[in-house]
């Protein structure tokens, strides 16, 4: 969490518009005051054509464990970046570590460790890919 947290307080405004000219972000609303509570982008994964990464998943802790993470990550697969890609990354934290191996991504190269930023790297194949019926 505390990743999550120092990520947050440096991200600027510019940092989010210049990022969003190169994923598609989507969002989950609260009907009753239209506050944004839950939030998922996928884009490129390093400018590839072939493979994409998941980001910037997080779901407003007042709302966990009511499905949103689930739809915020069907709606991402549902995405042409998705489903182009044969094969799509998430860096995971700890804490949701168990969520998305529960929606069918693995350790990348079977790797169990976090990384240097303290993060689980998953994957997942896509055997529906658009790149791969053509």
């Amino acid at each position: 969490m505390e990743y999550i947290e120092n990520d947050l307080k440096s991200l600027q405004a510019n940092d989010v518009i210049e990022r969003a000219g190169q994923f598609h972000c989507y969002v989950i609303e609260n009907s009753d005051n239209y506050q944004i509570i839950g939030v998922g982008s996928i884009g490129p994964f390093w400018g590839s054509q072939s493979e994409s990464s998941l980001f910037n998943i997080f779901v407003d802790p007042d709302y966990q464990g009511h499905g949103l993470g689930r739809k915020i990550i069907e709606t991402l697969e549902t995405d042409e970046y998705f489903l182009r890609a044969s094969r799509i990354e998430i860096p995971a934290s700890k804490t949701a570590l168990h969520f998305y191996q529960k929606m069918g991504y693995v350790f990348k190269n079977g790797m169990d460790k976090v990384d240097s930023e303290e993060l689980y790297r998953l994957e997942k194949f896509n055997s529906t890919s658009k790149r791969q019926t053509k």
